[in-house]
């Protein structure tokens, strides 16, 4: 499954209310909204005719935007989806800015992929954060998208006000018991001018820890992709923009491949505990396309094993099965 995509952001447009976390400007460094003009001149310099990448629009509530509007935007886009330059169009959107007319809008125009900005799936924490939503909503526009043949995605966030590691741990359970096709799930980066900051600097709010969410995210990541769903995005996308307007919370470039590198130190540390073996030279093999997640970030892994006296050797075999064999 493709998810490559021509990215088009409607920033910050068809919000009902401001989101504590949120500040799109200093997330992706766009404030300009695009005309159906520009979008058409976007598409046409990409168009790549065989049909692995989807036009997508991103960057606020795309179906709260003005219906007139959405509608010119989708129009243009699906012209290029009818002759073949691309597979779909996917949006993003919020859980209560989901209904039967507005399927109806997004199936005429071509519309695969429905993304859903859950962030949470407790009702405390959705408050707190002035989602404006419920978890009803959630499953109830999750619901709705599925039963309409609708590709869903849903995306949540990691270490918000009010929220812990377990409230975020079940946050991924209430989502996988949900199915959807896809997921996100992006730990909370505190911006400058949000709430977030104003309680961060006043002392009533911090996220959790930088190895904290690493391990909760392992967890997550294991979660979903043990029950075959594919977690398309780990982490926010770099920008100048966000790197000079974060003032606290998680961000690395590279931070799904942290995740994915201590999953295998995991998996090592278990196998060790599991069949007792000794301090000394520790022989794995490994795929060799899992090579620098298995020596880790700034060779993390090798640092870590090494502290507890084992002292790793990778051999490359590409017959073994799964990642690494001990």
């Amino acid at each position: 499954m493709s998810h490559a995509n021509v990215a088009i952001f409607v920033p910050h447009n068809g919000c009902p209310n401001q989101c504590s976390f949120c500040n799109q400007k200093n997330i992706t460094g766009v404030t300009h909204q695009p005309s159906p003009g520009e979008v058409e001149d976007i598409l046409k310099n990409v168009k790549n005719n065989n049909k692995d990448m989807q036009i997508a629009f991103f960057g606020g509530s795309f179906t709260a935007i003005d219906q007139s509007y959405m509608i010119n935007l989708l129009k243009v886009a699906s012209n290029y989806v009818k002759k073949g330059h691309f597979s779909g169009i996917r949006i993003s959107t919020r859980p209560d800015a989901i209904n039967d007319n507005i399927l109806n809008i997004l199936e005429k125009y071509n519309v695969t992929d429905i993304e859903l900005g859950a962030q949470s799936m407790n009702d405390d924490v959705l408050r707190a954060n002035h989602r404006g939503h419920t978890r009803e909503d959630i499953i109830s526009a999750s619901n709705l998208i599925k039963s309409r043949g609708f590709s869903l995605g849903l995306q949540m966030m990691t270490g918000l006000y009010k929220s812990n590691y377990n409230i975020d741990y079940q946050t991924g359970i209430d989502i996988l018991n949900i199915r959807p096709d896809t997921i996100r799930i992006y730990p909370t980066v505190i911006l400058k001018g949000t709430q977030l900051e104003t309680l961060y600097k006043t002392g009533y709010y911090n996220t959790l820890s930088f190895d904290k969410t690493v391990d909760l995210c392992c967890k997550l990541l294991s979660l979903f992709e043990s029950n075959n769903i594919p977690v398309i995005r780990l982490g926010l996308h770099f920008s100048e923009s966000l790197c000079s307007n974060m003032v606290g919370g998680v961000f690395h470039p590279a931070f799904r491949e942290i995740c994915e590198s201590r999953i295998l130190l995991y998996k090592i540390q278990s196998l060790i505990k599991e069949r007792n073996i000794n301090p000394g030279v520790l022989r794995v093999k490994v795929q060799p396309k899992y090579i620098s997640k298995l020596v880790g970030h700034n060779k993390s892994n090798i640092k870590k094993l090494k502290d507890a006296r084992y002292i790793l050797k990778i051999e490359q075999d590409s017959s073994i099965k799964g990642n690494i064999l001990i």
